[in-house]
Formats: C-alpha cells, sequence, structure tokens
C-alpha cells in the first residue's frame, strides 16, 4: 500500500515530474476513484504562492485539466485533477512521427476551444506546449486532449512573481514579444499553439528563432512541404512575430481554421490510423480497478491535516433501543466493524448482488447524504420502544405535561390584580388639581372682602 496523504489520498506511483512538484496516480479514498495528485516538493514562499495561485483555478471544460481539489499534511501540500492516461501529444509524435492534417486540424480545434475558456477566465497559460497538452485514452477513435498544467499562468493584471528582465516558460515556446520583457497576454499563447501545430505536422520541434527571423526579413513564407496551403494560411495568422498582426483571440483563430477544414483534401485510402493508447501502464499490487485491494489505510490525525472539499462522514447509525417487554427482536441493519472503511475495500460484487448505495459527490465536491431514519427518545412514562417510520414519529415526548415528569412540579399560579372602587387614576388626579384650585381662589375671595 502507498502513503497516505492528509488521510484521504493514497499515492500509488509516480507518472510525471515538474519544475516544482512531482504528479503520482492517487486513490481517493472519499470519492472512491483514481486521480492525478500533483505535491508539491518545494516549500519557499515563491512556490507556494504559485501553488496557491494553481489549485485555485477552477475552469470546467472538455479539454481543460485544471485542478479540483486540494488537501494539507504538516509542511506538504497537493492537489487534484483527473487522471488522463493516454499521455501527451510528445509521446503521439514518438509513436507516429508526422500527424496527418486532419487529425491535428482536430486536435487544434480543441486546444483552441479550451484555451477560448480560459481566456475567458482573464487567465493567460504561459507554457503551452506539446508535454502539457495530455491526451484521453480513446483508441483509433476521435481524439480528446486536455490543456493542463497551470503552474506558472497568471490572470491579466495580477503581479507577475519573476524578477525584472526574466521570462518563464519553455525555451522553444516564447513569443517574440515575451522575450522582450512584454507583459503576458492572450496573444503569446497563440503564437504557442502556432508553434505545437507546427511540431504535430512535421514530427519535429520547429526552431522559433529561424521561423520569427524569415517572418520578418522576408514576410510569410509559403507552406511548408506536407501542410495544405488552406491550414498554413490559419498557422501563419498564429506566428506572425508582430502581436498585432497575429489572431487576437482563440476563438477567431478557431473560426478561420474550421473554414480552413472544409478545404482540406480527404485522407488516403491507406492511411495508418492514430491509436491513443493507455501510457501509464497496469496498476501496481495491491490496486485494482476499483482501487486497493488490500487492508484499508488507516485515518490521519485530524489536528494536522486540510482538505479543501472536506465533508464529515457519513455518522455510524445509532445504536437501537432494547425492544419493550413482549415484544419480538427489533431487526437491525448488520454494521461492519470499521464503518467509516469498510465500504472503500469492497471488491466488483458478481452481477446477481445487490451492492448498498454509496454517497455520490455532488459538483460542488460534498455528498449527498440520504435522510436518517429517526430514532426518538422514548417517553419517561413509557417502556422503550422501536422507532418509528420516517415521518409517523410519536409525539408524546415533546408534550408531556409537568405532572407527569418525576420532581418537577407545577408552580403556583400568580394572583390575580385586584381592582378597587372609585374612578381610575388618570380622572382623579386632574379633579383633585381642579379642587385645589378652586380652593384657593375661595380663600383669596375671602381675604379680598
Amino acid at each position: 500500500m502507498g502513503e497516505v496523504f492528509a488521510g484521504r489520498y493514497e499515492l500509488i506511483d509516480p507518472i510525471g515530474r515538474g519544475g516544482a512538484g512531482a504528479v503520482w496516480r492517487a486513490w481517493d479514498h472519499r470519492r472512491r476513484r483514481y486521480v492525478a495528485a500533483k505535491v508539491l516538493l518545494q516549500s519557499d514562499a515563491h512556490t507556494l504562492l504559485r501553488f496557491v495561485r494553481e489549485q485555485a483555478l477552477r475552469i470546467d471544460h472538455p479539454h481543460v485539466l485544471a485542478p479540483a481539489s486540494w488537501a494539507a499534511d504538516d509542511d506538504k501540500v497537493l492537489f487534484t485533477m483527473d487522471l488522463v492516461a493516454g499521455g501527451s501529444l510528445a509521446h503521439v509524435i514518438g509513436d507516429y512521427g508526422a500527424l496527418p492534417p486532419r487529425f491535428v486540424c482536430a486536435l487544434l480545434d480543441q486546444l483552441l476551444s479550451g484555451l477560448a475558456t480560459v481566456h475567458a477566465e482573464g487567465v493567460v497559460h504561459r507554457d503551452i506546449k506539446p508535454a502539457n497538452i495530455l491526451m484521453e485514452v480513446t483508441g483509433t477513435g476521435r481524439p480528446h486532449l486536455r490543456l493542463s498544467d497551470f503552474g506558472i499562468s497568471m490572470r491579466k493584471g495580477e503581479p507577475r512573481l519573476t524578477e525584472t528582465n526574466y521570462v518563464v516558460g519553455t525555451p522553444g515556446y516564447f513569443a517574440p514579444e515575451q522575450l522582450m520583457g512584454a507583459e503576458p497576454d492572450f496573444t503569446a499563447d497563440l503564437f504557442a499553439v502556432g508553434l505545437v501545430a507546427l511540431y504535430l505536422l512535421q514530427g519535429r520541434r520547429p526552431d522559433s528563432q529561424v521561423l520569427v527571423e524569415h517572418f520578418v526579413a522576408h514576410g510569410t513564407p509559403g507552406a511548408p512541404e506536407g501542410i495544405p496551403e488552406p491550414l498554413w494560411q490559419v498557422l501563419a495568422g498564429l506566428l506572425q512575430p508582430d502581436p498585432q498582426a497575429r489572431f487576437r483571440t482563440a476563438t477567431g483563430a478557431r473560426k478561420a481554421l474550421s473554414a480552413a477544414v472544409e478545404m482540406l483534401p480527404e485522407p488516403l485510402p491507406g492511411e495508418q490510423p492514430i491509436e491513443i493508447r493507455d501510457q501509464l501502464g497496469p496498476l501496481p499490487a495491491g490496486f485494482g480497478p476499483l482501487g486497493p485491494t488490500g487492508p484499508a489505510a488507516p485515518e490521519a490525525p485530524a489536528d494536522r491535516t486540510f482538505s479543501s472539499d472536506a465533508v464529515p462522514s457519513p455518522p455510524a447509525a445509532p445504536p437501537v433501543s432494547p425492544p419493550a417487554p413482549g415484544t419480538g427482536p427489533v431487526p437491525t441493519q448488520q454494521q461492519p466493524a470499521q464503518p467509516q472503511a469498510q465500504p472503500y475495500q469492497q471488491p466488483r460484487p458478481h452481477p446477481g448482488f445487490q451492492p448498498q448505495p454509496v454517497p455520490v459527490a455532488s459538483e460542488t465536491g460534498s455528498f449527498h447524504l440520504p435522510p436518517p431514519v429517526p430514532h426518538p427518545a422514548p417517553s419517561l412514562d413509557q417502556a422503550p420502544t422501536s422507532a418509528a417510520p420516517y415521518g409517523q414519529a410519536p409525539t408524546h415526548p415533546y408534550t408531556a405535561r409537568p405532572d407527569q415528569v418525576p420532581g418537577l412540579q407545577a408552580a403556583p399560579a400568580a394572583p390575580a390584580p385586584v381592582r378597587r372602587p372609585g374612578p381610575p387614576p388618570k380622572v382623579t388626579v386632574p379633579v383633585l388639581l381642579l379642587a385645589l384650585v378652586c380652593l384657593a381662589v375661595g380663600f383669596w375671595a375671602l381675604t379680598q372682602t
């Protein structure tokens, strides 16, 4: 069994490595599925800030592979993504070399579609290259790519993390303006897309510096050998050295590509199909298609771990009250010795077996838990009984009279106020004042005579 991270993610085997972290195939014990987990290898402030930026991306698009959740365990952090097993475009070129134009157009259309969504969120990727474009396992069917690795991406307007006179990215895929120190922009991503397309069509990495020098000295060159002219016109619009002459948006480039595809020649009858195979290899011992096959890993202490979409585990079933005298035994639902870990160890059942329902993760990463069956507290003056059906719980425990509760006596009623005879005070006071005034006037009149 592998190391369990934050009590949830079981790291199985490494499948990739980058400048700041290693990517592992992992088993998510909560969602019961395999994921790709990127574990941060460095812990300096600069790397942590990039990690925070990357894991904060939540872009939902079929051709974008963005982080789904993250977790921390002591001084280690990771975030997870969907597990994509078909390798990258670099694997495809390594297997087949130059790819057919129509196949490249299908890939290019998907890449531009995902990039349009990324740009709509105000994010510049800054590291588009074949190794960061992953492939789903589709066999000889229609390919399906996912744009990944947003480690150095940034939103327009955010402060840059690189020092002055430094540029981040992969050499050979920089736009000319990036080498001049310009602020990251969407058009720089489109230039990299053009270089990736050339790489796929020619089967080798293009020399971006020579290409830019040729554009500057001689203008747009003719179509290279093996690239149809309509498709080359689209690529030339992506590869213009001047960003003002380049396609301004991924959507605009995608529309031009769609028009070019209609003018491409039909594929040759004996053209070799491109097959996207599983590049990850078999699972190690102790793991099967449904997850770990050995004992469950223990939960990590809750005081030193944290998960971004942590949800309290479903509570264990409360104890069932003993049956009342004279009644039969109350049927109880069988519970395993460890109710929180046992469901994750179930192998795939045979076709006739009906499995217990498992909470399904919602779109927000929380669980839709089934409504609990109520187990009302027994009345104080009755013997305990079994739980009533949902919605029909007895109400007498909540309406007991005070004389039914031992040791609790009803408080004596307060005596009603006694009303005295005579006018109310609001009438008496003005009358008394008026009488005093009259008396004073009478004394004054007697003294005058």
